[in-house]
This record gives C-alpha cells, structure tokens and sequence, in this order.
C-alpha cells in the first residue's frame, strides 16, 4: 500500500484492510504487527458496527484503543500481548521478547481456569475478583468522553506504558481519578513503566506515585508485571473476563474463565 501521511495508508484503505482479515473465516484470530499510531482512525469508519466476530484480537499499546472499543460496545474478550514487530519477533522467555505459557493459554484455553505470575511487588496486599479491562494508560486516557472508556465497576484494571517522566504518570493517573475511573474498581494491575525513571536524585519514583495515588483505594494493587511495553518476556493478558487478583509477595492473577471457545 502507499503511505499516507505518517500512515501505513489513507484511514479507508486500513480499514478496510483491517475488516477484510477479520471477517477471513479462515483466520481465527489478529496479530497486530506493532504499535505507534493510527488505530483511533479506524474507530471513525464505525467499525464497532461493521466488524463480524468475534475473533481474537491481539495486541497492545495503540492496538489496545480497538479492543477497548470492542469490550465496552461489543463485549468481545482481548488479548493484551506480544505483535509480531514487537514480542514475537524477540523470541519465546527472551528479553523483550514474549511469556509462551501464558500467550497459548489464553489464546487456546477453553475449559480449565490457569494462574498467572506477575514477577511484580504487591504495592497494596490482599485478593480481589473482577472482570480483566484496560491496558495501556495512554490509551485509556483518550477514551474519556468517548462513551467508550473502560467501566471499571468491579473490575480488575490493567494499566502500563512506557517513557513516560514520573509527573505524567502522576498527570494521566490523576486524570483518571478525577473522572472517576477508579471509583468501584475492584484492583489494579500495574506495568513495570520501562524508560520512565525519576529526573533527579529524590525525585519521586513511578512506583511510588502510583502507591500513593491508588494506596487511598484500598483495594489490591501488583505493580512490576511484564505486561505491554516491558523489556522482559511479556504476558498475555485476557481482557473481559472474569480473573481473580492475589496481590502477595510478587502477585498473581487467577484466569476464572476461558476468553476463547472451541469451534471445531
């Protein structure tokens, strides 16, 4: 295809691209390539009402506006995971690269429940359940006003993203807070923000910005997870189902029910 702009291609031609790989009855599921930007453009062609499915739509950072669209209108489970330019590409346990147990179960699990390790540190301790929503804090920033943010009534929220100073996680954090975002949610689960350390010496941390702004919650918080944009081998989260948060030591989520189903 020929760019368009600082895009791959014009926003009708993508679009229609993107329609045409899902509704592929041969093809069972949607690997992003890679980040950047661009996905909102989609949102504009109506696509909520335009896409057949649902299938597996896998992906994270401006991927993940999709998949918040298509839980909150559609109420399609998401994959929050490795792309091909970016996890995949690194290899299997690599550094940047992707966690292989937890990308095949939840793309392929249909029956069993299966746990999660979260290799992080459990900002505020205790056990919560809810349905999975979020992913990147940018994007979930943008939904505000959309009719599609996040309901996080209840919920279990994911939120991470990377090269961001501690005062703009600070900023998008209170963000969501005074729009209520946080208001019922049951627990959060928080990335390891890569590129994002403090400017100066005492200067405050990301982790401890985030204590002290969900710590009044109180509600179980797991901060560290390899999840999104991470420099370790990173999770696969399933988005929009219901998932049990034990935030202990390095944290662990419990998966409650499968987000795939068999077709064969």
């Amino acid at each position: 295809m020929e760019s368009f702009g600082y895009f791959a291609a014009s926003h009708s031609e993508r679009l229609q691209q993107f329609c045409k790989a899902v509704h592929d009855k041969r093809i069972d599921g949607v690997i992003a390539a890679r980040g950047g930007y661009g996905a909102n453009y989609l949102i504009d062609g109506r696509l909520y009402t335009r896409l057949q499915g649902p299938k597996c739509m896998i992906g994270f950072s401006d991927f993940n506006i999709l998949q918040l669209l298509m839980l909150e209108v559609r109420d399609w489970a998401g994959f929050y995971g490795p792309m091909v330019a970016n996890g995949l590409n690194h290899g299997a346990d690599q550094p940047s690269g992707y966690d292989p147990v937890s990308f095949l179960q939840a793309v392929c699990e249909t029956k069993s429940k299966w746990k999660i390790p979260l290799h992080g540190q459990a900002l505020v301790s205790g056990t919560s359940s809810g349905r999975m929503v979020g992913g990147c804090l940018t994007m979930i920033q943008t939904t505000l006003g959309t009719g599609f943010e996040p309901n996080t009534s209840g919920a279990i929220l994911v939120l991470e993203d990377r090269a961001m100073k501690p005062y703009q996680v600070d900023r998008a954090l209170r963000h969501l807070w005074q729009a209520r975002i946080f208001e019922k949610v049951a627990g959060v689960v928080l990335g390891d923000f890569p590129e994002s350390d403090p400017p100066s010496s005492g200067s405050p941390s990301v982790p401890e910005i985030c204590a002290e702004i969900l710590g009044p919650l109180k509600v179980p918080v797991v901060y560290g997870a390899p999840i999104g944009h991470t420099k370790r081998a990173m999770l696969t989260i399933p988005l929009g189902v219901r998932a049990k948060l034990i935030a202990k030591g390095e944290g662990e989520l419990e998966i409650l029910e499968p987000a795939v189903v068999d077709n064969r």
